[in-house]
C-alpha cells in the first residue's frame, strides 16, 4: 500500500503565512496613510507646466501642512548657486560667477523658482511656500552636505 502525499499546508505553515499576510497588509496600509494625495496633485501641477518641466531641476512639494507648502530647492545659503548651476550646465564648469552666462543662468533659476512658488501658492489651500534645500538631489550628484 502506498502512502499518498498529504494535501495542503500544515498548521504551523498556515499560521505563519496568515501572520505574514497580515503584517504585509498592515505595512501597506501604513504606507498608504503616509501618502498625501494633495501633495501629489500639487506636484502634478508643477510637472504640467512646460517651462518648469523643461528645466534640469524639478521643483516639488514635499509636504503641505496648515496651508504651508514645503518645497524643494537647489538654492540655499549653505550651497553657492554657482555650484548647482555648474552641475546642471556643464558648459559653465569653468565660468566665473560674474560671467554673463552664469548671471543669466542664475536669473533663469530665480525666475523658475518664483514661477513654481506662484503656481503652488495660487491653490486655494496654500497660504505660503517654505523652501527647503534638496539634500537628496545633491547627494544623488555626489555632493554630501552637513
Amino acid at each position: 500500500m502506498t502512502d499518498s502525499p498529504r494535501q495542503g499546508l500544515d498548521t504551523f505553515t498556515r499560521r505563519y503565512l496568515v501572520i505574514l499576510i497580515c503584517l504585509a497588509a498592515a505595512l501597506l496600509l501604513w504606507w498608504l496613510a503616509g501618502l498625501d494625495s494633495r501633495v501629489s496633485e500639487l506636484n502634478k501641477i508643477l510637472r504640467a507646466d512646460p517651462e518648469l518641466a523643461a528645466y534640469p531641476y524639478q521643483f516639488e512639494v514635499i509636504s503641505l501642512q496648515d496651508g504651508v507648502a514645503e518645497m524643494s530647492s537647489p538654492r540655499s545659503a549653505q550651497v553657492p548657486v554657482s555650484q548647482f548651476l555648474r552641475l546642471v550646465y556643464p558648459q559653465l564648469a569653468n565660468t566665473s560667477v560674474t560671467d554673463d552666462a552664469m548671471m543669466a543662468a542664475q536669473d533663469t533659476l530665480a525666475t523658475l523658482q518664483s514661477r513654481a512658488a506662484k503656481l503652488v501658492a495660487s491653490q486655494g489651500d496654500v497660504n505660503s511656500v517654505r523652501w527647503t534645500l534638496d539634500r537628496k538631489w545633491y547627494a544623488y550628484h555626489g555632493i554630501y552636505l552637513d
